[in-house]
C-alpha cells in the first residue's frame, strides 16, 4: 500500500493531481479545497489513503494527517464512499467537520454536495466522540511561520511574503521546513 507520495506536481485539475516521483506519475484524487495551492506548487508531499477495488487502485491524496485520518473516519461510516467523503472534506476542514459532529449540526453536513438528512444524521451517530481530535491541536501554519518570522526582527510584509511563497511551493511543508525555507529566501535578499 501507499502511504504516502512527495513529488513534482505535473498536472492539476479540480479534484485531481498527477504527481511524478522518480519518472512515475501517480493520479491522486484531491479535496477541491486544495486545488488552488497545488496548482501554483511545484512539488508536493500528499498523504496516501490506497483504495482497492476489483476494477481499480485508486488514489486519495491529502496535504495534512488530519485530513487522512477525517476520510477515513468518513469512509468507515456506513453508506458514505469515497466520493462523499471527498465532497465533505472539500467543504470543510477536519476542524469543522469535527465541530459539526459534536454539535449535532446536520444542516451544516447537508451543504456538502451528495450528502442528504439520512447521510448527514448517519456521519453525525457514528462519528460523534471518535473525530473531535482532528479539531485538538490543529495549527496554523502560515500564522506560525510568519509569526516566528516577525519575533526574529524581520517585518510582517516581508515575513508574510517568504512564508507565501514557501508554501505555494511546498503545501505540505512542516514548520521547521516552512522557517528553514522562508529564512534561505529572506537572506537571498
Amino acid at each position: 500500500m501507499i502511504g504516502r507520495l512527495e513529488g513534482r506536481v505535473h498536472q492539476v485539475k479540480p479534484g485531481e493531481v498527477i504527481v511524478d516521483v522518480g519518472g512515475v506519475g501517480y493520479r491522486v484524487m484531491t479535496t477541491l479545497r486544495i486545488f488552488h495551492e497545488l496548482a501554483r506548487a511545484e512539488r508536493v508531499v500528499l498523504w496516501i489513503h490506497t483504495n482497492v477495488r476489483s476494477d481499480a487502485i485508486v488514489l486519495y491524496g491529502f496535504v495534512d494527517h488530519a485530513e487522512l485520518e477525517a476520510f477515513e473516519r468518513l469512509i468507515a461510516v456506513a453508506g458514505v464512499g469515497p466520493r462523499t467523503a471527498l465532497a465533505v472534506l472539500s467543504a470543510l476542514t477536519p476542524g469543522e467537520l469535527a465541530e459539526a459532529v459534536d454539535q449535532g449540526d446536520i444542516a451544516l453536513l447537508q451543504r456538502t454536495p451528495g450528502v442528504g438528512r439520512k447521510t448527514a444524521e448517519r456521519i453525525q451517530l457514528e462519528l460523534k466522540g471518535k473525530i473531535q481530535a482532528l479539531a485538538v491541536g490543529r495549527t496554523d501554519r502560515r500564522g506560525d511561520g510568519v509569526s516566528a518570522l516577525v519575533n526574529l526582527g524581520y517585518p510582517q510584509r516581508e515575513a508574510r511574503q517568504a512564508v507565501d511563497g514557501v508554501l505555494a511551493d511546498a503545501p505540505g511543508a512542516t514548520l521547521g521546513d516552512i522557517l528553514r525555507l522562508a529564512l534561505q529566501r529572506l537572506t537571498r535578499r
